[in-house]
């Protein structure tokens, strides 16, 4: 099976970067599934990742490391030295799985620049058509396709809660989207992101991804991509940019997720704890955006949703990843796997870049809840599916907002 996600030669463009090979070609023509998902895997399935501590930059742009970080680095033999001058680039299998428990997430102040940002790439995966067969568990027949429509600008007045995750992993730059939720140890000033596990883990073969960031409302003004080449950081990132201090996704995801096949597609989930760049003014993410989606882990069966809205920044063509996008469509039930939770599956022309951005309905309360996120789609986009979010993810969701909940 073939992965849709260019290889890291080809970035050096965004036109370079969407060639297709003629293998990739054919794999499309075959109606090959591609899963808006990463993947890799390690070893370890102790599902949650913490940056102890952050490192800033001085004022002649070298990195500083605060003490507990070098501890953490000299023992995964990482020279001290090396790792600031970018030995964070390094992807060396042995040294990313054995980084595996302990990832190093520090600050690096201004990396996530507007050209970055504007640069990274929809992490994506290809899945046989053969892995569905038998048709296992319970899935509906194949939504008809709804066209993604815009997001009216600004976003922050109209998707406050939505916006981008920027990541390193081995094939260079990444990105997927997100959802700002609430944190019941912190009401009213939630610092937690939630995102797709494919976006802070490669799944099983790799591990966890670097220099993990959220930024909302990512392009808040919808400026066209030419107009963003010239753009100042306050224009891509007017809510400031927010590193991942701890992140933690499913047991499932870090044990099943692979490069082929729906594997841990029903558990593809993450939470990450944020904290500002620069320090910030005090204020919570929740209360610097001026709002916090709840998540239901009690939706309705998919059946008995009426609605769902599906939010993203949808990167791969015909879209180029720098505007904000949804769908909204009545459910029906896609499964990959009958031992696995059925997912819920939209008819949807939202690409890759999109995955990991939230999905609303009707909670269980009667009010708007985030009740999944975008998890995996087809190579010519027509659908996106999602996991429902049941006991393992509010396993996830609730430990890292423990973690936390007397800071």
């Amino acid at each position: 099976m073939q992965s849709i996600r260019p290889s890291f030669t080809a970035r050096r463009g965004r036109n370079a970067r969407r060639r297709t090979s003629p293998v990739l070609g054919a794999v499309a023509l075959a109606s090959v599934l591609a899963l808006t998902a990463t993947a890799c895997d390690s070893g370890d399935t102790n599902a949650h990742s913490r940056a102890s501590a952050s490192a800033s930059a001085a004022g002649d742009g070298k990195i500083t490391i605060p003490d507990d970080i070098k501890d953490k680095l000299k023992e995964h033999g990482i020279d001290l030295d090396k790792w600031k001058n970018g030995a964070w680039k390094n992807w060396d299998k042995d040294d990313w799985l054995r980084e595996a428990q302990d990832y190093i997430n520090p600050i690096i102040k201004g990396l996530w620049d507007p050209d970055r940002m504007r640069e990274a790439e929809e992490p994506d995966r290809g899945v046989d058509d053969s892995d569905l067969s038998g048709d296992q568990g319970v899935t509906d027949p194949t939504p008809a396709a709804v066209d993604a429509k815009a997001v009216p600008t600004t976003y922050h007045a109209n998707a406050p809660e939505a916006g981008k995750v920027f990541f390193d992993s081995p094939e260079g730059t990444m990105v997927c989207s997100a959802t700002v939720v609430q944190d019941p140890a912190h009401p009213g000033k939630s610092n937690l992101v939630w995102t797709a596990g494919h976006c802070v883990h490669a799944g099983k073969g790799g591990g966890w991804y670097r220099n993990i960031a959220f930024v909302p409302s990512y392009n808040d003004q919808g400026l066209s991509a030419e107009q963003l080449q010239t753009a100042t950081k306050e224009q891509a990132a007017p809510y400031g940019v927010w590193w991942g201090d701890w992140t933690k996704t499913s047991d499932q995801w870090i044990a099943q997720g692979g490069e082929t096949g729906g594997d841990g597609a029903s558990y593809d989930y993450a939470v990450i704890h944020v904290t500002p760049e620069e320090g910030g003014s005090g204020k919570s993410l929740e209360e610097t955006v001026g709002s916090a989606l709840p998540v239901d882990f009690k939706a309705p069966a998919v059946p008995k949703v009426s609605s769902l809205t599906a939010t993203g920044y949808p990167a791969a063509a015909p879209y180029d990843g720098q505007k904000l996008y949804q769908c909204q469509d009545k459910p029906g039930r896609f499964s990959l796997n009958s031992a696995d939770p059925t997912m819920y599956r939209i008819g949807c022309t939202m690409t890759g870049g999109s995955s990991g951005g939230g999905w609303v309905a009707t909670g269980s309360d009667g009010k708007p809840a985030l009740v999944s996120n975008t998890s995996i789609g087809p190579v010519k986009s027509g659908w996106l599916a999602g996991p429902r979010l049941g006991d393992v993810a509010k396993g996830v969701y609730d430990s890292v907002s423990a973690k936390f909940a007397g800071q």
